[in-house]
């Protein structure tokens, strides 16, 4: 017996209309539980000793300079699109495990659960040992981590894009991921893969280039 069979003992695939089991959670729990999950960070990241907003004083809705100490430190800037993409990735990660193993994943479970894994990402990013990883092996010498605000907002533009590939067609989503990706990687010359590749093994010729070298 194969390990999804002993998940699915009827031996049957989940029916490709219907890759989500039951929610057994109404949509106003789920909503509770999402909410309490986003305090729950913000109060964490708080306790880090991470600033509520921008020590700048204000709020503002879009934030476009990357090498500025407010970067990171409002509600939008160039890397919110990575947070949406982040969501197409969870929902077609939960959707394959649903597929392959069987396992009774609800949509609103695996949005609980990729709530959880942003969140958690968001308060990894945000301790003393990756921001100065950050600092020492990019070019974001005036980062100093994330504002609990712009935190927050990340995990709202996570929901916006699992939401958002929930009901887009595949090719959509896939396109629209690539052309973010692109777009913000020409114009800033840093997007979600250079990211991770800066994040877990920086290249300096990348550095160099990020740099205008």
């Amino acid at each position: 017996m194969t390990f999804a069979e002993t998940l699915n003992p009827a031996g049957r695939a989940p029916d490709p209309r219907a890759p989500w089991a039951p929610n057994r959670l109404a949509p106003g729990t789920i909503a509770l539980i999402a909410l309490l999950l986003i305090v729950a960070t913000a109060a964490i990241l708080t306790a880090m000793g991470r600033e509520p907003i921008c020590k700048c004083g204000f709020v503002k809705p879009w934030h476009g300079e990357v090498m500025s100490s407010e970067n990171s430190q409002h509600i939008a800037d160039w890397y919110t699109f990575s947070h949406i993409i982040h969501g197409f990735l969870f929902y077609g990660l939960f959707w394959l495990i649903r597929r392959i193993t069987g396992l009774p994943i609800s949509l609103g479970l695996a949005l609980i659960l990729s709530i959880l894994l942003e969140a958690s990402w968001e308060i990894a990013e945000n301790t003393n040992a990756v921001i100065e990883h950050y600092r020492a092996t990019t070019i974001s010498l005036d980062y100093y981590g994330d504002s609990v605000l712009n935190s927050v907002c990340d995990i709202l533009a996570m929901i916006a894009g699992f939401l958002a590939a929930r009901f887009l067609p595949v090719w959509v989503t896939v396109a629209s991921a690539l052309a973010m990706e692109l777009v913000v990687g020409w114009l800033i010359r840093d997007n979600l893969t250079l990211n991770v590749i800066m994040l877990l093994y920086p290249l300096d010729w990348i550095k160099a280039w990020q740099g205008g070298a």
